[in-house]
């Protein structure tokens, strides 16, 4: 499927051509636009993760929920969470009770923490491939994983985190604009003038 045009007559990508302002928000606002910091991209990490199974809409209408349960996605206080808190994460309502995925938020923060030869940015920016000239003219032609997003899932993985393989840490990418899956037609692509920064840049 090519650009839809949404409620405000905007061609958008067709999953962001909706009456839901919450999505239509995030496709316009942080979907494909580079996104650094430690917690910023920890949080990232842990919502790509709990998304795996369900729509993506449910956790954008969770993330308030799941930032005050998981503190902020600090990692520092993430580290420290024990059991008693997995349980009480898995009694709370107002996020994704799931326990394997519970586990492995707390079990990345520490392994984020441990990062001692490198930090969580420059480990996963370094996986993002060199910027593309627009050229998606169809969603079906959007791929699920790329060598780039394998070659970050192996590593996350040799570096002890969970729950994130190449269909996640591809999706990672998207949401954190190392790589721009907007359509060519789409008004965010079309407004696009600078594709190296909204890559790269800082």
């Amino acid at each position: 499927m090519s650009a839809v045009a949404g409620p405000d007559g905007k061609l958008r990508c067709p999953w962001g051509a909706t009456d839901d302002s919450v999505y239509r928000d995030y496709h316009d606002t942080e979907w494909g636009q580079p996104l650094h910091g430690r917690n910023e991209l920890y949080e990232r990490l842990c919502l790509e993760a709990f998304q795996s199974g369900l729509a993506w809409i449910t956790i954008l209408r969770k993330r308030e929920s799941f930032r005050t349960a998981f503190a902020g996605f600090d990692p520092e206080q993430v580290a420290r969470f024990d059991e008693a808190d997995v349980d009480r994460l898995m009694n709370d309502a107002s996020i994704v009770r799931n326990r394997l995925k519970i586990e492995a938020a707390v079990n990345n923060a520490r392994a984020v923490v441990d990062l001692h030869d490198t930090d969580l940015d420059t480990l996963l920016w370094s996986f993002a491939p060199e910027p593309r000239p627009a050229r998606l003219i169809e969603f079906s032609e959007v791929p699920a994983s790329t060598p780039e997003s394998t070659a970050m899932a192996k590593e996350l993985k040799r570096r002890g985190l969970r729950f994130v393989g190449p269909t996640t840490a591809y999706a990672l990418m998207q949401a954190t604009g190392m790589v721009d899956d907007h359509l060519s037609e789409c008004w965010v692509q079309v407004t696009n003038t600078d594709s190296v920064s909204r890559y790269r840049g800082r």
